[in-house]
């Protein structure tokens, strides 16, 4: 079964709304490495109609202009693109399709499609939080940028039950940036002070 993967860079607290002004003073290597991996391991990717117009002003151009990032635009027009988007589209992007019926549905869909090897998500924070909440993220790669970036939209909306995740991986760069991945957990087991007061430190 394909992994769904989102990558998304976000800020220490918890902004992923990215604006360039506190992203890119920190894009390195290292990150350039990590962004790298998240790609290698799909061959769809999953986007927003924000994002898709983000990507498909940018990448194609950039793919012609043969410079140093055309490899890269290359391998983002090759690969499959599934747009989430609620107007019909007319697509200028090669390899470009427009969600079919329900996003749950679709996305289930191509986790249990045996010629799909993983679905990236890359920004598109509505469409992340909608699979956070049916189940099917699979597994969150958060670039954590050391700025309180104070506005913008956060990954995780307000809801009544919380999303227990585990570490899976864990890398800090030079730039203060850390590379968390987190898949999802099964809650702990209920616990109160009572059953923790034993490890809070004794006064002196």
């Amino acid at each position: 079964m394909a992994k769904v993967i989102s990558t998304l860079f976000i800020s220490a607290d918890g902004i992923a709304e990215i604006d360039p002004d506190w992203h890119f003073p920190y894009f390195d290597d290292n990150m350039g490495r990590a962004v790298t991996e998240d790609y290698e391991a799909a061959d769809v990717l999953l986007i927003a109609r924000p994002t898709y117009d983000s990507f498909a002003g940018a990448w194609p151009d950039r793919e012609a202009g043969g410079g140093e990032d055309a490899p890269f635009a290359k391998q983002l027009g090759d690969m499959r693109k599934v747009v989430v988007s609620r107007q019909p589209l007319e697509f200028t992007w090669r390899n470009s399709e427009l969600v079919q019926g329900d996003l749950v549905d679709a996305v289930a869909a191509l986790k249990a499609d045996p010629g799909v090897k993983g679905v990236l998500i890359p920004g598109s924070i509505s469409v992340v939080q909608q699979l956070l909440a049916a189940g099917l993220i699979d597994e969150l790669r958060l670039l954590v940028h050391p700025v309180a970036a104070r506005k913008g939209r956060k990954l995780f909306d307000e809801g009544d039950a919380p999303y227990h995740l585990r570490v899976t991986a864990t890398e800090a760069y030079p730039t203060g940036v850390i590379r968390v991945i987190y898949a999802p957990a099964a809650a702990p087991g209920q616990a109160g002070y009572d059953d923790v007061k034993e490890n809070v430190p004794a006064g002196s």
